[in-house]
């Protein structure tokens, strides 16, 4: 039963009076904003004033109909969530819904069940790319509190600053144009020993890694200032320095303040180090600000805040001198954490991805930073680490991978139930696909692409008449020459998405017919120049239609299949792969066996 509310605006297009007011009357109870409108031109001309975030749209309209309204709403609006409705379930509108990006193509009559599933799949996107528009601003918001509280500098890789901020001009006296272009030579000053600038230089250029560090500089009119410093190198994806961000705090008082106590009471810097660690004022703030959890060196819970209480469902009596291994996630390998601690004690820090589970045994995960906090003889005293919920993240990432896959299959049914072949066809090519990939020393990763991609190998049958693909006979060579069209309009159909399956789809549906010797089609490659994803496709796609009954064909023994492959090895399909599948012949049979085999 629906009973959910969704937080979204919603415009429906229906040129019939009794379907717009009934189902708009269903609407209405789940829907935030609900507009209406009576035709394509109409229903464009709200949508480029009230901006909703989904368009339910029937396609047969006068004046306007639903794919052309749609395409005008893509142009103005690439970004437009939209619903097609209709009782024509006809290959020309499927193609253009695909064409369009169209989110969901239901048929008439409408199953509510299955609108309101589509409806609340694109209400979760919407409202988190609300979310993540609110925190966009946030952090825009956290930078200028960083620009407006902090002395920060950019360089470049060879040390010249290309940004100051106006804090950097204050305390240095030079203005931005006096400095950008320089080195920061231009504010050092001599008390400052050229061993701490190799050091830092070591840090951030060679191993890549922040600096922390306390500096002397001089300004412009000679006098001198103290900076608390952060250098962090900015790396590209490839690990090459892109740039080095520098954020400081001006530490002068504290500085002085420290040499004058030094100087008049004897008190030495260790001393003074110790008393300034007292203060609370920055640890109180941290505190209600991050999800935080304190464990000593011999790995007990020393202290959790609220916010970690929130986040597992924990009181902090339940956890406070307790082993850190007993909120351990059962299926994260204690080593692995080991080495995490390991890394933080030696390194001073260690940040990464990590699993974790709830009081009432659900799963969180949370990027983690777990920093050793150590003496002043550098003997460790306790770690530190610092979370960040990434729970519903990760929740979402994998529903959307979920949904990808989900399509894919249903669009890989669509091609063969046209041509009144079952979908287990495309699920046995698709685990046939995976299982000789991995044979051939695919990795995994590589081998699950494929199996999600195989599936789309003849989806270009969509764009063929059924007159062809249904025909009982053998066809004629121009009826022969048109079935062959169907790899081309695959490929094209897929070749422009950016996601690794489709793209990985937009091979397979374009060289699953090529053959080893170079006489297959739709380009004639021959041998290694086939993609193997459509090598390994082409031996499980013929597997597969031979081992079953078609309009133009009766279902091949098995004995009759291994003939024609050891006949056709190193002519029609790769040796080596022939070579692979025969050998694990009885893994295939059993997939075929799985999913309705014959044998």
């Amino acid at each position: 039963m629906i009973n959910k509310k969704y937080n979204i605006s919603l415009l429906y297009v229906e040129d019939d009076e009794l379907t717009r007011e009934g189902l708009s009357s269903i609407l209405s109870y789940h829907i935030d904003e609900l507009y209406f409108a009576s035709n394509g031109e109409e229903g464009y001309e709200l949508y480029k004033s009230k901006k909703p975030d989904l368009v339910l749209s029937d396609i047969k309209m006068p004046k306007l109909d639903g794919i052309a309204m749609s395409k005008k709403i893509k142009q103005f609006d690439p970004f437009a969530r939209i619903i097609l409705l209709t009782a024509f379930n006809e290959s020309e509108y499927l193609l253009e819904s695909i064409k369009l990006n169209i989110d969901a193509y239901i048929t008439k009559p409408v199953n509510i069940e299955e609108l309101f599933d589509n409806i609340q799949k694109i209400a979760e996107i919407v409202e988190l790319k609300k979310e993540k528009n609110k925190i966009n601003n946030l952090l825009d918001e956290y930078k200028k509190t960083v620009d407006l509280s902090s002395i920060v500098s950019k360089t470049n890789p060879k040390g010249i600053i290309t940004f100051v901020n106006e804090q950097f001009e204050n305390i240095s006296g030079y203005k931005k144009e006096e400095l950008l272009g320089k080195s920061h030579n231009i504010v050092r000053h001599e008390d400052t020993s050229s061993e701490v600038f190799k050091e830092m230089w070591h840090t951030i250029k060679i191993e890549k890694k922040p600096w922390y560090g306390k500096i002397k500089n001089k300004k412009k009119d000679g006098g001198s200032y103290y900076v608390k410093t952060v250098i962090n190198p900015i790396l590209d994806e490839d690990g090459n320095i892109l740039e080095f961000i520098a954020v400081r705090s001006d530490i002068t008082e504290l500085e002085e303040t420290k040499l004058k106590l030094e100087d008049a009471y004897k008190v030495t810097a260790e001393k003074y180090t110790h008393a300034s660690s007292l203060s609370r004022i920055y640890e109180d703030a941290f505190d209600k600000s991050s999800i935080i959890i304190r464990v000593t060196s011999d790995m007990k819970i020393k202290y959790v805040n609220d916010m970690f209480c929130e986040l597992t469902g924990y009181s902090k009596e339940e956890l406070i001198g307790e082993s850190y291994w007993t909120i351990k996630h059962p299926k994260t390998q204690k080593n692995l954490l080991e080495k995490a601690f390991i890394s933080a004690r030696e390194d001073g820090i260690w940040k990464g991805q990590l699993k974790g589970i709830t009081k009432d045994k659900k799963d969180i995960h949370y990027i983690s930073t777990i920093v050793s906090i150590k003496d002043i003889n550098n003997n460790l005293i306790e770690y530190l680490g610092i979370r960040l919920d990434i729970t519903k993240v990760i929740a979402l990432h994998e529903e959307l991978e979920e949904t990808q896959r989900e399509i894919i299959y249903t669009m890989g049914e669509i091609g063969e139930t046209r041509s009144k072949e079952t979908g287990f066809h495309v699920k046995r090519v698709a685990e046939y696909s995976k299982l000789l990939a991995l044979k051939y020393g695919l990795s995994e990763s590589e081998a699950e692409t494929l199996r999600l991609a195989s599936p789309m190998h003849d989806i270009g049958k969509v764009g063929i008449p059924d007159s062809i693909l249904n025909k009982p006979g053998k066809l004629t060579i121009e009826e022969y020459d048109k079935m062959k069209e169907h790899t081309q309009i695959g490929y094209e159909l897929l070749k422009n998405s950016t996601r690794d399956i489709l793209k990985a789809s937009a091979i397979v549906a374009y060289e699953h017919h090529e053959k080893w010797d170079g006489s297959g089609y739709p380009r004639g490659l021959s041998g290694e120049n086939i993609h193997i994803f459509g090598r390994i496709t082409a031996i499980c796609d013929v597997f597969d239609a031979l081992a079953h009954e078609r309009p133009y064909k009766k279902a091949w023994e098995l004995d009759r299949i291994i003939a024609l492959f050891k006949e056709e090895r190193a002519k029609h399909f790769d040796p080596t792969l022939i070579d692979l599948f025969l050998e694990n012949l009885d893994e295939f049979l059993e997939i075929q066996n799985a999913y309705e085999g014959r044998f």
